[in-house]
């Protein structure tokens, strides 16, 4: 079930408006439940119905860790549905117990593809450079591909201080599937690996799929003497090259708010005028690759275009707003705070997150999220925003 469809996705949406309006105001912290009931809801996560699975997480993320985490390693290590354990798996990591990362570490031996994809998923946030060398000779069976896009980033966590995964990323990043390439960029690029500035300026300067993630890889970096390179492109580079052109400089510190308009009305165009989905493609994600560091401008624009807008436009624009939503939660957070079309920006979040599928990432997310709300102040913006997003998103 890696793949939803766009009629599943809307299906969801309209489910979870009811549960808006009728689903009362939310606890204010873990809820009490016997190991009955969350073995009962541990057996449901796989329900073919879609209300049944969300209540049973519902249970399993509002008990408290002591309650819930021994029944999770226990699902994660002996369930007989390999869906239930990688499920379990997930949920663990919102409880931020000492005791999975054992489970964790298991789960870096199992032939099931979901269970090593969150393993490597978890030691990308939580690195554990003691497994750098089992992590580099998996990169010589992982072909999985959401298997080891997972597995490059975890690697790219422990790059900085080991020299050999920086060696070893950097060589990646020119040979191989053009896929698995590009997570190696991407990697590179968000862990700031400075010694990949050279292959990275290599990349970048040859026309083709990769050229685009190279180019934002080196705004990442933040490296200025990227500029001289970039600003070449900027005068030779494809149409569809200079939203991510222009993505890179402002990453970088320079002129960010003129280079933002540019890549704004370069969406209008392509808008306007159907078919030009690639450069679509291309200015959501350098918004994307702006927000995701930080830049809320950037993130009201995806907003402002994406909230009253269809296909083919809504589709790369709610990925783009996924995507930071995914690597740069308070910076979303912060903006959507502020928002008075809460309800049209959170829909277009789901979008996002449907079409994401990154299961372990959106974990991470909800238990922020919950832990946002309980902390909050009474009638404050923050609980108001928190508590709309965990009805919306039905965790």
């Amino acid at each position: 079930m890696r793949r939803r469809t766009r009629t599943a996705a809307l299906a969801l949406l309209l489910a979870t408006a009811s549960i808006v309006a009728i689903g009362g105001a939310q606890e204010r912290g873990p809820t009490p439940a016997s190991p009955q009931d969350l073995q009962a809801a541990v057996g449901k996560l796989g329900d073919i119905d879609y209300a049944t699975r969300v209540k049973a997480g519902r249970v399993i993320r509002r008990a408290p860790g002591a309650a819930a985490v021994p029944v999770l390693l226990q699902a994660a290590r002996e369930h007989a549905d390999g869906y239930i354990r990688f499920k379990a798996l997930v949920l663990l990591v919102g409880f931020a117990d000492p005791r999975t990362l054992d489970a964790m570490e298991e789960s870096l031996g199992s032939p099931n593809d979901r269970l090593r994809e969150v393993a490597y998923g978890f030691f990308e946030h939580d690195p554990a450079p003691r497994l750098a060398p089992r992590l580099l000779a998996a990169l010589d069976k992982e072909t999985g591909e959401f298997v080891r896009p997972s597995l490059v980033r975890a690697l790219a966590a422990m790059a900085p201080t080991n020299p050999q995964v920086r060696d070893t990323l950097i060589r990646d990043a020119m040979r191989g599937q053009d896929y698995f390439r590009s997570s190696v960029i991407e990697a590179l690029g968000d862990y700031k690996i400075a010694t990949a500035l050279p292959r990275l300026l290599e990349i970048a300067k040859i026309e083709g799929p990769l050229q685009d993630d190279a180019v934002l890889a080196l705004g990442k970096l933040g490296d200025k003497a990227a500029l001289g390179t970039l600003a070449e492109l900027q005068r030779t580079g494809s149409q569809v090259l200079q939203p991510s052109v222009a993505a890179a400089i402002c990453t970088l510190g320079q002129n960010c708010s003129s280079h933002l308009e540019f890549i704004q009305k370069t969406l209008g165009f392509a808008e306007d005028f159907p078919g030009y989905q690639d450069l679509i493609r291309s200015s959501a994600a350098g918004l994307a690759a702006i927000g995701a560091g930080g830049n809320g401008e950037a993130v009201t624009i995806l907003l402002d275009i994406g909230v009253p807008s269809e296909d083919p436009l809504r589709a790369p624009v709610a990925l783009a707003l996924g995507q930071i939503a995914l690597r740069n939660s308070p910076a979303l957070l912060k903006v959507l705070e502020a928002r008075k079309d809460r309800d049209q920006a959170v829909s277009l979040l789901a979008e996002g997150f449907d079409m994401l599928e990154e299961d372990l990432e959106e974990e991470r997310f909800f238990a922020l999220v919950r832990r946002t709300y309980w902390a909050a102040a009474d009638k404050s913006p923050t609980r108001a925003l928190c508590e709309y997003l965990i009805a919306k998103l039905d965790f």
